[in-house]
């Protein structure tokens, strides 16, 4: 009803207007023909189903569309820039003058170690966590038809695995938090039998192991009581109404060694299907810890997710982001070098998420160790979101971060489905060509020396030299002097 009360407003006046043009003189028309336009054009806005702002807010939504008709929209593989492009140089990817026609069909990396018995073939940009209860239940179902008109994954983040995930018929990564949400005991903990009937579902293609965000690592997540809405309530076994805060830690496991054996008891109960875990990286020994624990039992996850410190999140405290964990490019080349020192990288994938906007970004994301690539802003752009930064207030415009049945309302699925799928399939299809364009057909063809970054003026390095680049085994058959205090150090039995 509160949406309705401008609308209203100005058909009274219209209506008002109209009567006093009719019966005094035709002057009277000057000020009712604009009212009673508004007032159609008002009723218009309610009634479309493309535009969820305009629905939500009639009139008054239209004033920021002049202002997006101006911007091209990531990911677009037919945009053109006639005037060039508007970055600085400071970083490129490098042509070959002996390009290759772009693949026909867009590559997949198939994740799965020597111990998945399900291995699943992901795409090179997938849907990154973002829970329901952070988004509305109809921006999930939109972002899951759109993953699987598209083929390719969608995170359910860790607020658990709702029927919105489930009623789209997309590819699921189950993600596993600290508060346990999906698979949830009385007592707070894991409840193994709850875990192992959901992940037998075959809509879940892949579980994930939350340990942090790069938005809040050492933080759980806080979800606002405004937005615990008696669904989330009972998917995450909380109280209605009240504000959720997750632990900042798990309590199934407190060491890497435990850490890697749940982590396996987790793809037993899941039956074989591929499993691993999220973090922002922090401190590289204790990533070496985990490595060393690996080492000493022979088991691995099948993938781990890095995720930049520069990641966003309405869920974490304000002086976090950017400030602790390492940004992505740091996290994500510490990742590859330590699995590849303790020759353990050809079994474990590695996923990028944060801020994989582009085609470019995902090159760059590939060049710099990742197999595979994760987004959460520019799928909520996909879906409809307009950077209202409202989302932790549940009063969201675009009824894509809101529980409010009305605003959420507004979001129409099935356009939206198809704008999330046209959106990561011009992005991926921006990657294979730009790959095609550096002489490169498969993404394991990219390497450190094709990603290039001018260090000074008339000075330009690539990554290879840039960076230590460890070879296989280096770690277990001698560790260079640069890596040698952190790996004498690192203990499979403690992050600390």
């Amino acid at each position: 009803m509160r949406r309705l009360l401008p609308l209203l407003l100005v058909c009274l006046l219209a209506t008002g207007a109209t009567v006093a043009a009719s019966a005094r003189s035709a002057w009277w028309w000057l000020a009712a023909g604009p009212l009673l336009a508004s007032a159609c054009l008002g009723g218009w806005d309610l009634l479309q189903r493309r535009r969820p702002v305009l629905r939500n807010h009639p009139l008054v939504g239209r004033l920021r569309y002049p202002a997006v008709q101006v911007r091209v929209p990531p990911g677009s593989g037919d945009a053109r820039e006639p005037f060039g492009g508007d970055r600085d140089g400071h970083e490129y990817l490098v042509p070959s003058l002996r390009p290759v026609e772009p693949a026909e069909e867009p590559p997949v990396v198939r994740v799965g170690g020597p111990d998945c018995s399900q291995p699943y073939d992901m795409a090179l940009l997938n849907v990154s966590a973002m829970s329901f209860g952070a988004l509305s239940s109809r921006a999930v179902l939109a972002l899951n038809r759109g993953a699987a008109l598209g083929r390719f994954a969608q995170d359910t983040g860790e607020g658990g695995l709702s029927e919105h995930h489930l009623r789209g018929g997309g590819d699921l990564v189950w993600e596993i938090g600290t508060g346990y949400f999906g698979c949830r005991g009385a007592d707070g903990g894991f409840d193994a039998r709850e875990f192992a009937d959901k992940a037998a579902l075959p809509e879940v293609k892949c579980v994930s192991l939350k340990l942090s965000q790069g938005a809040a690592p050492g933080s759980g997540g806080v979800l606002p009581g405004v937005k615990v809405s008696a669904e989330i309530a009972r998917e995450r076994k909380v109280p209605a109404g009240e504000t959720v805060v997750s632990p900042p830690l798990h309590r199934e496991f407190s060491t890497p060694r435990e850490l890697v054996l749940f982590l396996a008891r987790l793809r037993e109960l899941a039956g074989g299907k591929p499993t691993g875990f999220k973090l922002c990286v922090g401190s590289r020994r204790e990533f070496l810890a985990l490595c060393g624990a690996m080492v000493a039992e022979g088991l691995t996850p099948d993938f781990v997710v890095v995720d930049g410190s520069e990641g966003g999140t309405g869920a974490g405290p304000a002086g976090f982001a950017g400030h602790l964990g390492m940004p992505l490019t740091e996290g994500l080349i510490t990742v590859h070098n330590a699995l590849v020192g303790v020759g353990l990288r050809d079994r474990v994938r590695i996923g990028a998420s944060g801020r994989v906007t582009t085609g470019p970004d995902i090159v760059t994301r590939l060049a710099q160790g990742a197999d595979y690539t994760n987004a959460a802003r520019a799928m909520m752009r996909a879906v409809g979101c307009v950077g209202a930064l409202r989302c932790h207030t549940g009063t969201c415009p675009a009824g894509v971060a809101t529980q409010d049945p009305l605003r959420a309302h507004a979001l129409n699925v099935a356009d939206t489905a198809r704008r999330v799928r046209r959106y990561q399939r011009e992005t991926v299809r921006d990657a294979v060509r730009i790959m095609a364009a550096m002489g490169i057909r498969e993404p394991a063809g990219l390497t450190p020396g094709h990603l290039v970054r001018r260090t000074q003026p008339g000075t330009v390095r690539s990554y290879a030299e840039l960076y230590e680049w460890l070879a296989p085994g280096e770690l277990l058959a001698g560790p260079p002097e640069s890596w040698a205090t952190d790996w004498k150090a690192a203990d499979p039995d403690s992050f600390g």
